[in-house]
């Protein structure tokens, strides 16, 4: 695995007016920051099925799940508007065993009512970004529902390719729910062998 000293980055990451109406600041999420992002978490937990967790982690456990992102010298960001924590993203290891170690899973949640507004896609190319500046060479998105229009739409808009749907996989709300895989390179891709 990478070290920690893998990515590294400016407290800020982006800054713009945009979309949101408002200022949107996308930065490294600090351990302070931990009890919003939670917040998020658990109402997607509770309400819906973009993740397949049912019991809401508790704040130590988030900070906890940041600490082993961080660990791993991967990115875990945030979006604030108007100062307001309105969502998150953060890359994690797409599977463990050692032939992986060049793949990584992107995973973001935006505040109920925030999505279509440029928060996603700001968040996201974001961590493309500082990802594409380590060694990893692809990246997974895992889509929970063929029917979330908003995050296979928003992957697809940053370069993400359909790479399979696994069928019924999910089971929550009393429903069955596929989960479809989107794939993009980072930097070189495949394009050479990793240094080392």
């Amino acid at each position: 695995m990478t070290s920690a000293s893998a990515v590294q980055a400016p407290a800020q990451v982006s800054s713009t007016d945009g979309p949101a109406r408002g200022r949107l600041l996308v930065r490294d999420a600090q351990a302070d920051d931990m009890a919003q992002v939670q917040r998020i978490y658990a109402h997607h937990v509770l309400h819906g099925t973009a993740t397949f967790e049912e019991t809401p982690p508790t704040l130590q456990e988030m900070r906890e799940r940041r600490e082993k992102v961080l660990d791993l010298g991967m990115p875990y960001l945030l979006a604030e508007l108007n100062g307001r924590v309105v969502g998150y993203c953060y890359a994690s290891p797409y599977r463990p065993r050692v032939a992986y170690r060049y793949t990584i899973e992107d995973s973001i949640y935006l505040e109920d009512g925030q999505s279509g507004k440029g928060l996603g896609k700001a968040l996201l190319s974001t961590l493309i970004e500082r990802c594409e500046q380590g060694p990893w060479r692809q990246m997974i998105a895992v889509i929970a529902g063929h029917d979330n229009q908003g995050s296979i739409g928003l992957h697809r808009s940053l370069g993400f390719a359909h790479a399979g749907t696994q069928a019924a996989t999910g089971f929550k709300f009393n429903q069955w729910i596929d989960v479809v895989f989107m794939q993009r390179a980072l930097g070189e891709g495949s394009g050479s062998k990793p240094a080392g």
